[in-house]
């Protein structure tokens, strides 16, 4: 994801989550934005400078008093497109509910006429003392925006509340999501993503699956929510982490996946059905685990429910629908049959037996079509593919 030409001042204050603001100033970065650090001197006691200036390629604040920049806390402050503080103490939130400006981080935030975003990170009790917590609804109040603490291991041990730090990941999804959704007809709508595969039971313990990995339908619950969408992804089985900022909703079978999208549906501005539902079930699955010394089964299999199909009179008449369609081959008529079929925007067609693209891969090799025309794309990493498909989605929205 490219964040070029966005300007990111990044606040450090003193504490041991110190050393997760350089994982961020990296990614960052690495994303094209121009970083300015600004370090308290409690900050500059864990994490040196020198450090961020490798790690940015550009100069780091320190001081109030740096010759040449005497105003650089008036200039940070306005000419920047987001101020981000990770770690942010609870002595950094006191000062910064006073309006206090006694060193350069804090008066960069009293001059600050850009969006701010916090992370807190401290002590549990720290954290959970009221003046921590109302010095967060000032600034809330405020209109900035506070990420985590979570529960995790703090630096003097186990604890089992909130007072770790965001991992920069989380964190780097939050950034993110403030300098792009600006500019996104996505920000602020209702967007439904199906993920994963289904599982349809032959016995207790025996299913009927496929090889799906959810790795497309999450990197859709991710983009949408770096430009600003409310995202509710509906997930059957996988590996992968929820993404931050996306509510999740688990289902098993196809009957789970129907029910989920339909109670979904009422509240949504765009579906897109990514989750590739097992197709069959055994017409009578056996309620006990069936002895292989048994020998040769005969199984008798049903259609399951096209979710798509079946929940077209439910759709908003608003609603942006988005379906997919895997092939062997040649398979442009018959996504363009379902498209037709099921009433959709956009169909996403991808070949199952192409290499680097479709299951279990990070990468995809798609074509999308709409009743104008269609675009074919390379092969590319899949949350690159879910920049496109989302690119036509906010064209419809």
């Amino acid at each position: 994801m490219s964040l070029s030409g966005r300007r990111v001042v990044l606040g450090v204050s003193g504490g041991i989550a110190s050393y997760k603001a350089c994982t961020v100033a990296r990614r960052l970065t690495e994303a094209g934005a121009a970083v300015d650090v600004v370090l308290t001197a409690g900050g500059a006691q864990f994490v040196g400078p020198v450090t961020f200036e490798a790690l940015t390629g550009r100069p780091v604040l320190t001081s109030l008093w740096e010759r040449d920049r005497a105003l650089a806390h008036v200039h940070l402050g306005h000419d920047t497109d987001l101020i981000v503080v990770a770690p942010a103490t609870a002595h950094l939130l006191a000062r910064a509910a006073l309006g206090l400006a006694d060193d350069i981080l804090t008066a960069i935030l009293l001059a600050a006429r850009v969006p701010i975003l916090i992370a807190p990170a401290m002590n549990d009790h720290m954290f959970a003392h009221p003046a921590t917590q109302q010095n967060l609804e000032i600034l809330r109040r405020r209109g900035w925006t506070v990420v985590g603490p979570v529960v995790g291991p703090l630096a003097e041990g186990p604890s089992d509340q909130r007072g770790r730090m965001v991992e920069p990941e989380v964190l780097f999804a939050f950034v993110e999501r403030a300098l792009r959704a600006s500019t996104s007809r996505l920000r602020d709508r209702c967007v439904v993503i199906t993920a994963g595969p289904t599982r349809e039971p032959l016995d207790a313990v025996r299913v009927i699956t496929n090889p799906s990995s959810g790795k497309m339908g999450y990197a859709l619950a991710e983009e949408a929510f770096a430009r600003g969408a409310r995202v509710l992804l509906i997930s059957g089985p996988t590996m992968l982490s929820p993404p931050p900022g996306v509510e999740i909703r688990r289902v098993r079978s196809t009957d789970d996946l129907q029910q989920a999208v339909e109670d979904a549906l009422p509240g949504a501005d765009v579906l897109v059905m990514a989750a590739a539902p097992a197709d069959f079930r055994s017409a009578a699955p056996e309620p006990h685990k069936r002895p292989r010394r048994e020998g040769q089964i005969t199984l008798t299999l049903t259609p399951t429910a096209d979710v798509l199909e079946t929940t077209v009179d439910a759709r908003p008449p608003h609603c942006v629908v988005v379906g997919f369609a895997l092939e062997l081959a040649d398979g442009t008529q018959r996504a363009r049959e379902k498209l037709r079929l099921k009433q959709l925007d956009l169909i996403v067609l991808n070949y199952v037996n192409e290499a680097d693209a479709g299951f279990e891969v990070d990468t995809n090799r798609v074509t999308l079509i709409t009743p104008d025309g269609e675009t074919v794309l390379d092969l590319m990493p899949k949350r690159a593919v879910a920049q496109h498909i989302l690119d036509a989605v906010e064209a419809r929205v």
